[in-house]
């Protein structure tokens, strides 16, 4: 089992930045891939980035790439998601997940294959 719970997110101006953490508990977080999604009010949750338990690849929307890092510290049991040059579309819940499958491909962008969820960040990007 593992419980992942995000913090970090909140209101900032067009253009400002924002770091999401993850904590995640239970021994073997460091099996697993970890992938952050977001949802805005309204629309389906759609993938923004994601990465293996080895950390030596890395995921990304177009939406977000250049101005997104995602990034894990298994000895913390933590992952991050560095946002940068936010922009108002960026606004949505973000939700940090887990997949202790052997992800390829298009699973990577599919919720689906993700076993565990956080509760959501909002964050919330002002023009």
């Amino acid at each position: 089992q593992v419980q992942l719970v995000e913090s970090g997110g909140g209101l900032v101006q067009a253009g400002g930045s924002l770091r999401l953490s993850c904590a995640a508990s239970g021994r073997t977080f460091s099996s697993y891939a970890v992938g952050w999604f977001r949802q805005a009010p309204g629309k389906e949750r759609d993938f923004v980035a994601a990465m293996p338990w080895s950390g030596d690849i890395t995921r990304y929307a177009d939406s977000v790439k250049g101005r997104f890092t995602i990034s894990r510290d298994n000895a913390k049991n933590t992952v991050y998601l560095q946002m940068n040059s936010l922009k108002p579309e960026d606004t949505a819940a973000y939700y940090c997940a887990a997949s202790g499958r052997a992800l390829y491909g298009t699973t990577w962008y599919n919720s689906g294959y993700y076993d565990y969820w956080g509760q959501g960040t909002q964050v919330t990007v002002s023009s």
